[in-house]
Order: structure tokens, then sequence, then C-alpha cells
């Protein structure tokens, strides 16, 4: 079975926007999803990208006026019209109970879904330990438990292993999907990844 190494923050927009059709690629292709959630700030310094805030404001109002509007209509996911209020906390807590899921078998992608859906759609808190326990639980997991290993050390060693693997690997952004080695940076580039898990793309 192939694999996607799936590289994202649990804040991301367009990991949101890309979610659903990436499962939708994975099943048709029976394909292995391979959660790597990882810290974006320090993979986007490696990379010598500048922080979003210091980007100009030109950037900043086509990002959030336009770009987000038209990916939402066009996956028709709901958003919440502007940046979430709680967008700079800690990804630890979300990205971590992700990480504690897929440790445990358990559909790590329904519930990086839901994550993302709640911050994008409900202006929710990633990084609130009760918000995140009753996403896990609305799924039908143990959310008091995953959320327990959250912040575990066993958990956050594999989230700095899959933030020092982004930066290694020349990440630069979230989402971004590995097919054997190959990299695709952005939900845009899904038809691709598609195509890479039937032929690979000549290097």
């Amino acid at each position: 079975m192939k694999t996607i190494d799936y590289f994202y923050s649990c804040h991301s927009v367009f990991a949101y926007f890309g979610a659903w059709r990436l499962e939708e690629i994975a099943a048709e292709k029976q394909a292995r999803v391979v959660h790597r959630p990882f810290d974006l700030d320090p993979v986007m310094q490696a990379a010598g990208s500048p922080p979003f805030a210091a980007r100009s404001k030109a950037h900043r109002a086509y990002f959030f006026g336009r770009e987000i509007a038209r990916w939402a209509e066009y996956r028709d996911l709901p958003i919440t019209g502007r940046r979430p209020t709680h967008h700079d906390n800690p990804l630890a807590p979300g990205n971590g109970i992700i990480i504690a899921a897929q440790q445990d078998g358990l559909d790590a992608g329904a519930l990086s879904r839901a994550i993302l859906q709640a911050h994008w759609r409900d202006d929710a808190d990633m990084a609130d330990p009760a918000t995140l326990t009753a996403l896990a639980d609305g799924l039908g997991m143990d959310g008091a438990a995953l959320m327990a290993r959250a912040l575990s050390d066993s958990v956050q060693a594999e989230h700095h292993e899959n933030t020092a693997a982004a930066a290694a690997a020349g990440v630069f952004g979230s989402p971004t999907y590995f097919v054997e080695g190959d990299m695709f940076y952005g939900q845009d580039r899904l038809e691709l990844v598609a195509r890479a898990l039937d032929t690979p793309f000549a290097r």
C-alpha cells in the first residue's frame, strides 16, 4: 500500500479545504494517509519564509478577502468569514491530540477534520483542552484519555520529530504532501498527488 505523508498544522485553512478531498483520494487509490502535524513557525523560519504578519497589507487583504472565500466556495465548506480569534494560540495541543489518536490506531483523519472545521467554521480554539476533548468525544473517541496524552512526552516527541522532518525536507507551508519522497505543496496540488500514486512524475 502506498502512503501519503501529510504535513500540516491543525490551524491551517488550506489543510481544512483539502482534508475531505485528501481522504477521497486515499480511498480511491487505496493509499494510507500518515498524519504528520507540525509546528508551522519554526518550519517557515527554517525555509526563510517571513511570518504571515510580516507580509504586505495587500497580500494579507488578498489572502483573507478573496483566496479563502473562493476556496471555501469551491470546496463547499463553511468558514467564519474572518481570521479566527484564537488563530495564534499554540499548536501543540491540537496537533498533539491528532498524533495521539493516530498512535492509538483511531481515525486521526476524522479528528483532524473536526478540529480544522471547528476552528474555521465555529471560531473554536484548537488549543483549548475542553474543546478538543469534546470534538474527540463527538467522534466516539475517549476525548479525555486522548487529551491527557496530547501533551505527553511521547506524543510531543513525535510532534517535534515531525517539525524537524518537515524543516529538513524543505517544507515551507501547510499543507504539504509527500508521495514516495516527491513533495506537493498546497491543497490545490491534490490532483497531482492522486496522479503520483498511480504514475510517479519524472525526476
